[in-house]
């Protein structure tokens, strides 16, 4: 399959990535990508609504039905099988240029001096 929305936007990258282990509300996406970039990441409220609505608006994610008890204010969002293929095909890139760089034994500049 080939996917012409790659490489995608770190933003886009890591909501995709939270939502791979299930379903949640705005905040814990949040919580999820910063500690799935070693806090690299920090989305604020305005770049994390904005990408969501353009992942829902692409197919790549979807509203889901609240948890029975959760505050009913929140909005809960999922994966689609769409989004589960561009996250996996993503991975896919990252992965071959990983493998890339090691054949080529690239190294840093400061561990090269």
């Amino acid at each position: 399959m080939e996917n012409t929305h790659l490489p995608l936007a770190p933003a886009a990258f890591y909501i995709l990535f939270a939502l791979a282990g299930g379903e949640k509300h705005g905040y814990a996406i949040m919580r999820e990508a910063r500690a799935a970039s070693d806090g690299g990441l920090d989305l604020g409220p305005a770049t994390l609504y904005t990408t969501i609505q353009r992942l829902l608006d692409s197919g790549w994610i979807e509203e889901a039905e609240s948890p029975e008890g959760s505050d009913s204010r929140r909005r809960y969002y999922g994966l689609t099988r769409d989004g589960s293929a561009t996250l996996e095909a993503e991975l896919k890139r990252m992965e071959s240029i990983v493998k890339r760089s090691k054949s080529l034994r690239l190294r840093s500049a400061r561990s090269a001096s």
